[in-house]
């Protein structure tokens, strides 16, 4: 008895002990690379795209990581820059840090979840969760002021 009583101890311990905090998001963090660049880049369309149509794309590429940037802010704030219809679009949701280090993002169209599988005070990664799970996962780095 007494040592189930310590191994649900010690794993409580383990489990609090890695969840993140949400003050240690709080600031600007900058995409710098997300999987689906590696999907674009192996595509027969890439693959067989002349030097112009290439250009084209990686510029968009380029585009979608200079532009994308998540900034969480006291009270449970994220602004972020998101495309729709080809278009950078300013967004501002309430955005919840749950456990397991699941980050719960509160939009109009529904809930959106990202589970965040590694976080330093310099970067942080995000798998997004959904029905499409094969977007891979988001690198950000923190923008230094």
């Amino acid at each position: 008895m007494n040592l189930s009583l310590i191994t649900s101890l010690l794993l409580t311990l383990v489990l609090s002990w890695n969840q993140i905090e949400y003050r240690q998001l709080i600031g600007s963090w900058q995409l710098t690379h997300f999987d689906g660049i590696e999907k674009i880049v192996k595509s027969s369309q890439y693959q067989n795209a002349n030097s112009i149509e290439r250009a084209s794309m990686d510029a968009r590429i380029k585009y979608r990581l200079e532009n994308t940037v998540y900034q969480f802010q006291e009270g449970d704030v994220l602004r972020f820059t998101d495309f729709e219809n080809q278009t950078v679009v300013q967004k501002e949701v309430k955005i919840e840090l749950a456990e397991g280090n699941m980050l719960v993002i509160h939009e109009e169209k529904g809930d959106r979840l990202a589970k965040i599988l590694e976080f330093t005070n310099e970067k942080m990664v995000l798998q997004p969760i959904s029905v499409n799970s094969s977007s891979g996962k988001l690198i950000f780095e923190k923008i230094k002021k």
